[in-house]
């Protein structure tokens, strides 16, 4: 007859509901707590991002000037223009040929495109081309008559240059190419910037850089600053070294899967076997020193090994001598001998083949070497 010893589905449900209530509460909370506290747009050049590479100075800026700055991923706000807002397009993402068309008749008044690839620049902005080249980080003057330029004064530039023909206004460049262009077009004033880092956390307080950025930019009541995702497939990466093509992993993942990992580790930690303390048990059986002894000794006797019995006798006894007299256990046999001879007054030759010598030949020669032995050692504790 066999006992069952696994739990039951019931037992089993029994015992987990509460893991199981928690990690899903602890889930549901950070989720909740990211979804309150996450921006409605993050990464480089975004309009809520505080780091170095973001841009939130630029829009805090923007709106200390009446400016009202709408920050958005979805395509669908990109492509519902309007010809009293401005469109502002940050670098990074991907958009298809299609994508870029649709943004060009979205009826916008002015378009910012920020490093833009050679697609939108085809589409928004034609007869502007990449040059190609990029102008090393430098506060250069504007060297053009475009008033936002000219009131803005030197800016600290680098990064992309374009060439353009025709009535297009470049500025900030090396007096072949430019990182800043303006060309009206299809009834919408287009402005292309090469240098998106003029307008970032980092550098908008040098040089003219805020005062560019709010002529350029701030020319209209209201601002929508889209950031292109990875949602579709065309291969317009633009000119950003940075973008090498849609993340393996959304965002959105990554943050579940935070959470979810969060979760296991409370779980494993409220559930796990802990370490109670030291618990002593009875040894099962006593074996006297004395014992270990005698069950040694007659091994050796069955065994007829002599050899061994000496080597452990005399090992004792060195033992003894070694701590009596103070020598060091590491001692040659010659002092050895010679420390105790001359404690004991015993001839030196004797005492090393008593303690050094060959080992007995029968029991007898076995027997005098202990007796022996036990003498010296005697001797020794009582001189």
């Amino acid at each position: 007859m066999s006992t069952a010893v696994g739990r039951s589905g019931t037992e089993a449900w029994r015992a987990l509901r509460i893991p199981l209530l928690v990690t899903g509460l602890a889930v549901l909370g950070i989720l909740v707590l990211l979804i309150a506290t996450a921006a409605r747009t993050s990464g480089p050049f975004s309009p809520d991002s505080a780091a170095p590479a973001g841009a939130k100075a630029l829009a805090a800026l923007l709106k200390n000037h009446q400016v009202e700055v709408t920050g958005t991923t979805a395509y669908q706000d990109a492509v519902d223009g309007s010809a009293d807002k401005t469109l502002l397009i940050a670098p990074g993402g991907s958009l298809s040929r299609s994508d870029w068309e649709d943004i060009a008749m979205g009826g916008w008044g002015h378009v910012v495109l920020i490093r833009p690839g050679t697609r939108a620049l085809e589409l928004i902005a034609p007869g502007v081309l990449n040059a190609s080249s990029t102008l090393p980080e430098g506060s250069r003057s504007p060297d053009c008559d475009l008033p936002a330029a000219v009131k803005a004064g030197t800016a600290t530039v680098s990064g992309v240059s374009y060439s353009s023909a025709g009535a297009a206004a470049a500025c900030y460049g090396d007096g072949i190419h430019h990182t800043l262009v303006r060309l009206e077009t299809g009834g919408k004033i287009v402005d292309v910037v090469g240098s998106p880092k003029t307008f970032t956390n980092e550098q908008l307080a040098d040089d003219g850089n805020a005062a560019l950025a709010l002529n350029l930019i701030g020319t209209t009541s209201e601002v929508v600053w889209y950031l292109p995702q990875y949602e579709d497939n065309g291969n317009d990466y633009g000119d950003d070294d940075d973008s090498d093509g849609p993340p393996l992993v959304p965002p959105d993942v990554r943050y579940i899967a935070w959470a979810l990992a969060f979760a296991a580790f409370v779980v494993a930690i409220w559930r796990g076997r802990r370490l109670g303390p030291v618990v002593p048990e009875p040894l099962p059986v006593i074996v006297h020193a004395a014992e270990t002894t005698e069950g040694r000794a007659r091994l050796y006797r069955r065994s007829r090994a002599r050899d061994r019995a000496a080597a452990a006798l005399r090992e004792s006894a060195l033992g003894k001598l070694h701590t009596a007299h103070g020598i060091p256990r590491r001692a040659e046999p010659t002092a050895v001998v010679a420390a105790i001879a001359a404690r004991t007054g015993r001839d030196p030759a004797m005492l090393y083949e008593l303690l050094y010598g060959q080992p007995p030949l029968d029991d007898s020669a076995l027997m005098f070497l202990s007796h022996e032995l036990d003498l010296l050692t005697l001797e020794v504790r009582h001189p």
